[in-house]
């Protein structure tokens, strides 16, 4: 979302297994672990497989655009599942999908149940209106 926006690092993603993926960035999170600029926490899902979450104690850059850190911290309060429909749906309809949520429901049948699918339209809608000329409007 950052990168749709202008505000991420560069990196080009495609659809892999659980949404947009990047290699570029996969490879720069492990350069980032291995100089000890990030921690990495895996943890099991609900469903059984691993996810990671990062942290960092290094300061705040006071270059770093104040939208960026909005939409950043929104972002990372919000439910992982939920964001990655989210995040698959802007995909998507940058890949011309006539219908970017249907088309992430249909990809992702389990995680768009039971109201979740719902809520992520409720969070992308949060995250365009704090960028109405940058995100697009699903």
């Amino acid at each position: 979302m950052l990168e749709t926006v202008g505000l991420g690092g560069g990196f080009r993603f495609r659809y892999r297994h659980y949404g947009p993926y990047s290699e570029e960035l996969a490879t720069a999170v492990r350069r980032a672990r291995i100089r000890g600029l990030i921690l990495e926490t895996e943890n099991v899902a609900s469903w059984g497989g691993m996810y990671s979450t990062f942290s960092t104690a290094m300061s705040e850059d006071a270059g770093i655009s104040p939208l960026r850190h909005v939409l950043a911290g929104e972002m990372v309060n919000a439910d992982a599942v939920e964001l990655e429909l989210a995040a698959t749906a802007l995909f998507l309809f940058g890949e011309d999908s006539p219908d970017p949520w249907g088309e992430t429901e249909r990809r992702k049948p389990d995680k768009a149940a039971d109201g979740r699918l719902d809520r992520a339209k409720q969070l992308y809608r949060r995250l365009h209106q704090k960028t109405p000329e940058l995100l697009p409007g699903l």
